[in-house]
This record gives structure tokens, C-alpha cells and sequence, in this order.
């Protein structure tokens, strides 16, 4: 286990009190005090799985799924020797007893923040830090870059929903407070997840009408409806289209 040099981190959590971060977007790599230290591809994986599936996990299966190819008694021996080499680092990330391996008190996660703030904000009851886009990272879609186990694929992909949606209703209440600059950044932070999204891009043009740039919402439309035809042979939806004044159409 190496420290990261120059690495660009999410910065979705801030490291307190010294208390380890598991980081699995860009990731996976853990962040403890003033330290940022890589992990090996199986420590990793021990990390990511027991962090995407609750902070706890049966033992039998964590070894099982991660070393599927090998008697149970030697995966086992593997992820003793995995979590041994964890403490020996010096990361106090996860903790084991004979039955189970679980994160320990306090560790916390960027997936688990990512989740956590997509959640107070589709509930309408964010706090006053959630209504920046400061949180956002490119990476935070970027969830184990590479890998494409199953259970990796579909947590990958529940993110990045959560993402969207959280991008979606951050850009509609900046934009009802007036915040148009941070309304279109939070928008166009959608649209470049996927640009054949709708929604998103329905959210830019609605930020950029309430600040009175009209042709910049025409633009987006035009765009997004050249885009739309091109890729899929579709055109956009009556609604995003009725949201620009038909005269500059």
C-alpha cells in the first residue's frame, strides 16, 4: 500500500479527525488523516464490496465471491491475509469477527455521501452545504473505473441515477433562488453524463430562460434535438420544445 501522489480526489467528504475515508469513485483508495494511500487490487475489492453492500458483510461470502476459483478453505486464508495486510498499513478501515467483515465505527464513504445527498435533496429537505455544486467530481460516476463484475455494474449504475436526479433538483432550486450561474453549471454537469438525457438538458434550458438568455435555451433545444435525431431518430418532446417561445424556434 503506497501514499497517492497527485492524485485528484472527489472531495465529496472531507477527512476528520483522521478517521479513514474508503474512496471507490476514481478509486479505490483510502484517505486517513493527511494520507492518501493506494490499495491493492484485492484489498480493494474486500473494501469496495463489504462499503456497496451495508458496511457488513458474511465473511464466507466476501472470500467466496473474490476468490471463486480456489478451495473455500484457501479463500478464506486469502482474506485473512488481505485483512492483515490492511492493519499492517496502518488503515483501520474494516474490522472481522469469525462470522463477518464490516467497516469499522465511523469509517465512512464517498459512494455512501454521493447516496446520502441525492437523498435529501429528492426528499426536498437539503441542507443549506447541499445546495452547491462543489461536491461534484467527474469521478463521481466513475465508480471503480475497470471493473466489471456484476455487483460493481449494478451499483455503478444506481450512482450515477442518483447523480443525475440529484444534479436535476440541484439545478431547478438554484434556479428558483436566482443562483443561474450555479443552476447552469449543476444542469450542464447532468448533460455531460448523458447528453441524450431529457430531463437534464430540460433543466439547462429552464435555467437559461429564467435569466432572460433566450437564444442560449434555443441553442441548447436545437442542439439537443439534432443530437437526439442522430443518435436514436428521434425528435425531442413537445414539452422541452414549448419551453422556447415559438418565435425564435
Amino acid at each position: 500500500m503506497t501514499a497517492a501522489a497527485g492524485r485528484a480526489e472527489p472531495g465529496v467528504l472531507a477527512r476528520v479527525g483522521g478517521v479513514p475515508v474508503v474512496h471507490l469513485l476514481g478509486g479505490p483508495y483510502v484517505a486517513q488523516g493527511p494520507a492518501v494511500r493506494e490499495v491493492s487490487d484485492c484489498a480493494g475489492r474486500v473494501l469496495a464490496y463489504v462499503s456497496l453492500h451495508g458496511g457488513r458483510t458474511p465473511r464466507r461470502r466476501v472470500a467466496a465471491l473474490l476468490w471463486p476459483d480456489v478451495p473455500e478453505d484457501r479463500a478464506a486464508g486469502n482474506l485473512r491475509s488481505v485483512l492483515w495486510r490492511l492493519r499492517a498499513a496502518g488503515v483501520e478501515a474494516l474490522t472481522a469477527d469469525k462470522a463477518t467483515v464490516r467497516l469499522c465505527p465511523g469509517v465512512g464513504t464517498d459512494v455512501e455521501h454521493i447516496h446520502r445527498l441525492a437523498e435529501r435533496l429528492s426528499a426536498g429537505r437539503p441542507a443549506a452545504e447541499d445546495l452547491t455544486v462543489s461536491w461534484w467530481h467527474p469521478e463521481v460516476v466513475d465508480l471503480l473505473p475497470g471493473w466489471d463484475e456484476e455487483w460493481i455494474v449494478v451499483e455503478r449504475e444506481r450512482l450515477r441515477q442518483h447523480a443525475l436526479h440529484a444534479l436535476e433538483i440541484l439545478s431547478a432550486r438554484l434556479t428558483a433562488v436566482g443562483r443561474f450561474g450555479e443552476a447552469i453549471e449543476a444542469a450542464l454537469l447532468a448533460v455531460d453524463v448523458e447528453p441524450l438525457r431529457e430531463t437534464a438538458r430540460r433543466r439547462l434550458v429552464e435555467a437559461h430562460l429564467a435569466e432572460g438568455n433566450v437564444v442560449e435555451a434555443r441553442r441548447e433545444v436545437l442542439t439537443f434535438g439534432s443530437l437526439l435525431r442522430r443518435e436514436l431518430g428521434l425528435a425531442p418532446s413537445r414539452g422541452l420544445l414549448h419551453l422556447v417561445p415559438s418565435g425564435t424556434r
